[in-house]
């Protein structure tokens, strides 16, 4: 089936106003806050000791720690990252029917090998994307357009990170220019959190900022993977390449680099 954008929306927003969709913004919340705090807790840890004071009064919300301790808690939030963005491609794939409830096996299900795919996936994604718009903004769109389906492949196909990048890039064939809009909603959504943590830093209130610019984000964002869900869904429907549509069926004969 053609990706049909009213529809796309329509029923990516319901999923959102869901009891899934509340425990996933809760969940990002707390995600993206540890990832913040952590942020502030290591620069502010490794700044030299007479200019930690100043910084300190410039910066979000920290911990009273180390910057060593800092770093380490920061790469276990982005760690916890994967793990949420596994759990949200999953929950929010499910039928509409089933989004009143929220399973354990999502959090269960070969969590650790998916989040190892999630992150090395993750990592290729986010450099290839980043280089591409430094090429002047369109190939850069073009591969977040191609890799929007990446998070789908592995948390609900169970596909390594090699094989979920295949997979997105063919879902993403022949609806690349709808696609488009949800890709440049995400940019919308990076826009909003930026202007409202620039206001709130020119009002002299960095932890505020803070606060307030992840709470926007996270709101905007899962509203964001409710519609990237649904557009995989209806995307998935014109697949032919073997996937059952069960969030339990795993390919066959596929190693986690090369899935």
């Amino acid at each position: 089936m053609a990706l049909q954008l009213g529809r796309t929306l329509g029923d990516g927003v319901r999923r959102v106003l869901t009891r899934t969709g509340g425990l996933l913004l809760a969940g990002l919340l707390v995600v993206q806050l540890l990832v913040q705090v952590s942020v502030n807790t290591a620069v502010v840890g490794f700044v030299p000791p007479q200019a930690a004071a100043q910084v300190g009064e410039t910066i979000g919300p920290t911990l009273p720690v180390s910057g060593t301790v800092g770093s380490l808690l920061l790469v276990g939030s982005v760690a916890l990252s994967s793990v949420y963005f596994v759990v949200v491609a999953r929950a929010f794939a499910r039928p509409l029917s089933e989004l009143a409830t929220f399973p354990t096996d999502l959090l269960t299900r070969r969590l650790g090998r998916a989040t190892l795919s999630m992150l090395l996936g993750g990592v290729v994604v986010m450099l290839s994307v980043t280089i591409g718009l430094t090429l002047f903004v369109l190939p850069g769109v073009f591969l977040a357009v191609c890799f929007l389906f990446f998070v789908f492949a592995v948390g609900v196909e169970d596909r390594g990170f090699l094989a979920a990048l295949r997979r997105s890039w063919g879902l993403s064939r022949g609806s690349r220019l709808k696609l488009t809009v949800v890709v440049l909603l995400s940019g919308v959504v990076g826009a909003v959190t930026g202007i409202v943590g620039t206001l709130l830093d020119l009002a002299g209130s960095p932890v505020v900022a803070d606060l307030v610019s992840n709470a926007v984000s996270s709101v905007l964002f899962v509203f964001l993977y409710g519609i990237m869900a649904a557009a995989y869904l209806q995307v998935r429907e014109d697949d032919r390449d073997g996937f059952d549509g069960s969030v339990t069926s795993r390919p066959t004969g596929d190693s986690l680099a090369d899935q």
